[in-house]
């Protein structure tokens, strides 16, 4: 029996919990089912559907437990959410989740501002939440998210020691795999090499995705610049919706679509239908009406003679 080739990357949509906490708006939780249902046609395969947090910080996210289980329902999909806390791993734990994203900061500034803790207690937290998870749920992967690990808005500079030694007191409390954010959009190419080779020297294969925004217009350069030194997974949010909403200033995760066609047309495959893609935006823009949807593929259409890698 002949089975699949997989794809070479792995692109990791976080629209609906990273693009739908950053706008003032709410999605009803239909709409939430119905583009989480388009996104998975169009092939993504990993989606970061909710975060479990208290209704009344995020109100677009009181239905969390209610996307996990519809999304859960999708054959082959990898369903993951968002915790900043014990609780919250608890709650989505419960939920039934495959994967659970912790929220590490690398700045101190915004490391208080967004979860209300010190680096190091987080990485305390992180060590009680990895105990949980294997006494309930060994199956469920943790993995760290290093946000602001390119920069601060609220700090400034943030030395690339910090995000190592970040990096590595985290694996040492036992998550799977990390990740690095460019939370504020602050990253160049050459930091993105220079920095997840360092983080890779010193954690090895636990390295893990590239979270980039396009805040001043380095998303895709700075993705591909992570590919250059490994990276195999990107996370990024249809139509470009996101950022975070304890970092002024941050906007816009890279496009998903953008990222699809520059990964595609180099002959690298995603496993993603783009045209698909695209027309998931119709999912979003019905749930979201009003709110501004970005991409230049979109825009521009494909090129004559199209070609995908997939």
């Amino acid at each position: 029996m002949n089975h699949p080739k997989a794809p070479d990357i792995l692109i990791s949509e976080v629209g609906p919990r990273d693009g739908l906490q950053s706008v003032k708006a709410v999605m009803s939780s239909a709409h939430k089912f119905a583009w989480i249902d388009a996104l998975f046609a169009s092939g993504l395969r990993e989606i970061e559907v909710a975060s479990f947090v208290p209704a009344k910080l995020l109100p677009q996210m009181a239905d969390a437990a209610d996307v996990v289980r519809h999304a859960l329902t999708l054959p082959g999909l990898t369903v993951m959410a968002l915790v900043p806390n014990l609780r919250g791993a608890q709650a989505a734990l419960a939920a039934g989740v495959h994967k659970i994203t912790l929220p590490v900061s690398a700045s101190q500034s915004h490391s208080l501002a967004n979860v209300r803790q010190s680096r190091e207690d987080m990485v305390k937290a992180v060590r009680a939440i990895v105990q949980y998870r294997n006494e309930v749920a060994p199956h469920v992967r943790i993995e760290a998210g290093i946000s602001t690990a390119f920069g601060c808005t609220l700090q400034g500079e943030v030395p690339e020691d910090d995000v190592v030694w970040l990096s590595a007191s985290v694996v040492e409390a036992g998550v799977d795999e990390l990740g690095l954010s460019d939370t504020t959009g602050m990253a160049n190419p050459a930091q993105v090499r220079r920095l997840f080779q360092k983080v890779r020297a010193e954690i090895g294969e636990r390295t893990g995705a590239a979270h980039m925004h396009n805040t001043r217009g380095l998303g895709l350069a700075n993705c591909l610049a992570a590919y250059d030194v490994g990276v195999r997974t990107f996370d990024s949010s249809l139509a470009g919706l996101g950022g975070c909403p304890y970092a002024p200033g941050a906007s816009g995760n890279v496009v998903t679509e953008d990222l699809v066609f520059m990964f595609e047309a180099m002959g690298i495959s995603t496993g993603v239908d783009i045209a698909r893609l695209i027309h998931a935006r119709q999912a979003l823009q019905q749930g979201l009406p009003g709110e501004p949807l970005y991409g230049m593929t979109p825009q521009a259409g494909l090129p004559q003679n199209w070609r995908p890698a997939s």
